[in-house]
């Protein structure tokens, strides 16, 4: 024994020494079958809204993109998600029994509890013994989702799965000048399922919860319950009244974050995985707004041809807006060929996460109007 202790001493001291990153992670077996998408039939057009002049809108709309947004006042997005999923299962052919694993990507649950994801299983007649999972995470959310989703499926013990990512933003305040033009409504649902022969995901995680301030309800969980005052509506600024109880969103901080993280954090993901930039067909960002995705782009120089937007007529739909823009600007690419792919969330809770990943030929179901 006396022998053996000095060994097990160095090896304690070299594993203390080293630093670990924890951050990335390799899924294999799984591959993305499909995708579909579900939007309210309903348009609003920023050059209509009343809370901006003529001129405040055309600014508005210069700078981050947003011409137009689809918005629901009566349904939620496990509804929108509902739908698109129903369609993604009809168009693949898929028998609901297979369907091993839920997950469902949202704030905006149907209930405080129980989760949404139980829900969704009864709505859609999965299985009793289907995996669900709600995951309370906003513009990062469908790469965390497809990170979780993945990992359940590639032992292959889980052979089928759904993610489902979608947003309705009923809590913005249409009298929210800063809010209320920005944010639409979709839900998404990306089929996954076990291949032995599909190529590995790439991922990488991040956090900073000091900026968790920066994009918060802060009326209606249990640190602040809601009470009278928490639905008093109140002016903070010309062209921006809302109560405790609506989205805030402070701009700056959202923009100095996007600015200085996601560039770093996408250089580093390349540099671990040993990715070279030109071999990437597509880079699909969270559709934040024009300008800030627009300077990230520039700053990684990517050319402009490689980044898809889909900003202009459904503004941004937080944990939907990376799907969404696969299924509504990249729909023949994606169907009929072989791309590679770095998608990468990015906001509130000042959370982010890239991956790297293929589609070859997957099955994108027409868009769902409901």
């Amino acid at each position: 024994m006396t022998s053996v202790r000095p060994t097990l001493l160095k090896i304690c001291i070299t594993l203390c020494n080293q630093t670990y990153s924890m951050a990335f992670l390799e899924t294999k077996n799984v591959k993305i079958a499909g995708l579909s998408a579900c939007v309210p039939k309903d348009i609003e057009e920023n050059r209509e809204y009343t809370n901006l002049t003529p001129d405040e809108a055309e600014k508005l709309i210069a700078s981050t993109g947003i011409e137009r947004r689809r918005r629901t006042h009566n349904l939620c997005a496990s509804d929108l998600c509902y739908e698109a999923a129903e369609k993604i299962i009809r168009d693949l052919g898929w028998k609901k029994d297979s369907i091993d694993a839920l997950i469902f990507v949202t704030q905006s649950h149907d209930y405080i509890f129980p989760a949404t994801s139980c829900i969704l299983q009864d709505r859609l007649g999965l299985s009793e013994e289907c995996y669900t999972l709600d995951i309370a995470l906003g513009c990062s959310g469908w790469v965390y989702g497809l990170s979780v989703i993945s990992s359940l499926l590639s032992t292959g013990n889980m052979k089928r799965g759904l993610l489902l990512s979608g947003e309705v933003s009923h809590l913005c305040s249409p009298q929210d000048k800063s809010t209320y033009p920005l944010f639409g409504d979709a839900g998404t649902a990306t089929a996954v399922e076990f291949d032995e022969n599909a190529k590995d995901f790439c991922f990488h995680h991040g956090t900073d919860g000091s900026g968790y301030k920066a994009i918060i309800v802060e009326d209606g969980g249990c640190r602040n319950i809601p009470n009278p005052k928490s639905f008093e509506m109140k002016e903070i600024e010309p062209g921006i009244i809302r109560s405790r109880f609506n989205t805030v969103l402070d701009g700056m901080d959202v923009f100095s974050f996007g600015i200085s993280t996601v560039p770093k954090v996408i250089n580093k993901f390349l540099e671990h995985y040993t990715i070279n930039k030109d071999s990437i067909d597509y880079f699909v960002f969270h559709q934040a707004n024009l300008f800030l995705n627009e300077k990230i782009r520039k700053k990684l120089s990517i050319p402009e041809e490689r980044v898809p937007y889909s900003l202009k007529n459904f503004g941004n739909t937080s944990s939907a807006t990376i799907p969404l823009t696969l299924i509504t600007e990249l729909r023949n690419e994606i169907e009929h060929e072989t791309h590679s792919f770095v998608g990468c969330g990015f906001g509130v809770g000042f959370s982010w996460a890239t991956v790297a990943f293929e589609l070859d030929h997957v099955v994108v179901s027409d868009l769902v109007e409901i």
